[in-house]
């Protein structure tokens, strides 16, 4: 297939194009300074020329405590931009596959969020996350939305890389442990994109690595990050309200993956398991 890619050079893009090379698709890399998605001609342009099948947006905005002072920058890369995608696809009639969060929940759920769960964000992140959403859902007529959680991979800050450095410069870490969540690697979730844009089993799915319906703590990931890497670090649990951010954040994001797990052609991972393989790929470099 011929694909277009945007958000090419980051955390999330840079894992999936090998992937999707590698099954010898002619990729289209884009990132800022090949295609602005905030510019709707710009897009309608680039799609015209190259043709593509599918759109893959991996671009956003990520920053969840700076958005609660830049609404407007948040809204533009994360609704107005998808906004522009959606418009597009559904004029040149091609796929769409849009990236979106766990943060469109509120957290109050006793259980794992299912895709037909009602959104309710809690910050503005999750608001202008949501906002691509409905967009896309408005516009777009054959469309694949991905939400997934507390992404980390090579390419791009995240927790891993966090815990590694604060535990290579002081002794004791404090880690909040009362947020439950689903790790994802790059990888996996690239891995899901690659297997489902081919499906045209179009709607709206949630993929992370397998935590078997419990989730896990951010504490419970530092200590398994620490534990396998062996560095010296102390762990100390703290309450997510000796740890105030600008944004807040949801108490219980663990997303059910029952909808993509029956349409993958193999398992998804343990987090585990895909931590334990990043963090031998870090070694490596």
């Amino acid at each position: 297939m011929r694909i277009l890619v945007t958000g090419a050079k980051g955390m999330l893009g840079s894992d999936l194009i090998p992937i999707l090379q590698e099954q010898h698709h002619a990729v289209f890399l884009t990132d800022i300074e090949e295609l602005d998605i905030t510019r709707l001609e710009d897009v309608r342009k680039y799609v015209k020329k190259e043709k593509p099948e599918v759109i893959i947006n991996c671009a956003a905005y990520t920053q969840v405590d700076n958005a609660e002072a830049e609404r407007e920058q948040a809204f533009l890369l994360n609704a107005s931009a998808v906004r522009n995608l959606a418009l597009v696809s559904r004029e040149q009639v091609i796929d769409l596959c849009h990236i979106s969060t766990d943060y469109i929940f509120n957290g109050e759920k006793k259980s794992p969020y299912v895709p037909d769960d009602t959104p309710d964000p809690i910050n503005v992140y999750g608001d202008s996350k949501l906002a691509g959403e409905k967009y896309i859902k408005e516009l777009c007529r054959t469309y694949y939305i991905i939400r997934t959680s507390w992404l980390y991979g090579k390419n791009g800050p995240n927790f891993v890389h966090t815990m590694i450095k604060l535990a290579q410069s002081q002794p004791e870490i404090r880690v909040v442990h009362d947020q439950i969540g689903s790790p994802t690697w790059t990888v996996t979730l690239a891995g899901v994109i690659a297997q489902l844009i081919i499906t045209k089993r179009y709607g709206v799915y949630h993929a992370t690595d397998e935590t078997y319906h419990k989730g896990i703590s951010w504490y419970q990931f530092a200590q398994e990050i620490i534990s396998t890497t062996g560095l010296p670090a102390t762990l100390i649990p703290i309450t997510t309200e000796q740890f105030p951010r600008p944004a807040r954040r949801p108490k219980n994001s663990v997303l059910d993956v029952s909808s993509i797990k029956s349409i993958l052609s193999h398992p998804l991972p343990s987090w585990q398991e895909s931590l334990s393989c990043f963090l031998r790929t870090l070694k490596s470099l």
